[in-house]
């Protein structure tokens, strides 16, 4: 019987026949993710229609079945990306055609390109400029697909950030656009624009432990603080909250990426690579934030 021909069913006994659906759906998915069939295949394997499918994966999870192939097969790209010498082999080992599915894919979900992670940036124009912020000049480097370097500085130290964050994308030009990277600094610092349905796009460019930590921080609630052990917690490395701290320092995209918001075990503010001035003035702005509303 097709999905579009359900019987009537109590509200559990729906909940049932749905759940096994979704389930078998995503055993097909994960199976033949290399294939990356499509919708109406994917359907198929479950004797229902492709609209019945996902409308039911919606309710069931919030996703449709492509956003669930994308992701497992995104899961599979991170690890390949870091075991095979050209993204054109990972391309095929993931059984696309070549490496233009795998960019889109990276282009939605991390705002970048596996080659551009590869090849730190080669090719890729990036815009700077300065501006200032509640916490001194803020240094602001954004590509056309998103936000990739936010650092500040106090007066005169502008050119040594600027190198600083131009180390994580040693081989892309940089050019000098303010006017570009306005519109970024305006979405950060102005608490007006912050809107849930239209989020920053953020690129982040380092190991694949990095961005897990990266990721982490992302988590953390505005006005909330965590430690980190927790941090390498959960991300499933409870031993290494040094190496952690070391992914926090790295963080090239500050304050988007709330690193301020990671203390010390006994609450001690410890180290912040801009100055622990600035990350006490950043908590105490957030803080600030919350009271007002």
């Amino acid at each position: 019987m097709r999905a579009t021909e359900r019987p009537m069913f109590s509200p559990l006994e729906a909940a049932a026949e749905d759940y096994e659906t979704v389930r078998r759906a995503i055993a097909y998915v994960t199976e033949h993710f290399r294939e990356q069939p499509e919708g109406e295949a994917i359907a198929g394997a479950v004797g229902s229609s492709p609209r019945a499918l996902t409308d039911l994966f919606r309710r069931w999870c919030g996703l449709t079945p492509k956003e669930f192939l994308q992701a497992v097969t995104l899961d599979h790209a991170r690890k390949l990306l870091r075991e095979t010498p050209s993204v054109l082999e990972a391309s095929y080992e993931l059984g696309f055609s070549g490496p233009g599915r795998l960019h889109d894919l990276f282009v939605v979900h991390e705002a970048m390109s596996p080659g551009e992670w590869k090849t730190g940036g080669a090719g890729l124009t990036i815009s700077y400029g300065l501006h200032p912020s509640p916490f001194g000049t803020a240094v602001v480097l954004a590509t056309e697909r998103g936000l990739c370097g936010l650092a500040f500085a106090d007066r005169g130290e502008e050119p040594a950030t600027l190198e600083e964050l131009r180390g994580r994308w040693p081989n892309a030009e940089l050019v000098e656009s303010a006017a570009h990277t306005l519109a970024y600094a305006q979405r950060i610092f102005d608490p007006a624009r912050w809107r849930e349905d239209q989020p920053l796009r953020v690129v982040l460019i380092g190991t694949d432990f990095e961005i897990r930590v990266w990721e982490t921080l992302l988590s953390i609630p505005l006005g909330r603080k965590s430690t980190y052990s927790r941090v390498a917690n959960e991300i499933g490395r409870p031993k290494a909250a040094r190496a952690v701290g070391a992914a926090v320092g790295k963080n090239p995209v500050a304050f988007v990426v709330p690193c301020h918001r990671v203390v010390g075990a006994n609450g001690a503010l410890t180290g912040y690579h801009w100055g622990l001035t600035r990350k006490r003035a950043m908590l105490g702005w957030e803080a600030g934030r919350i009271r007002a509303h």
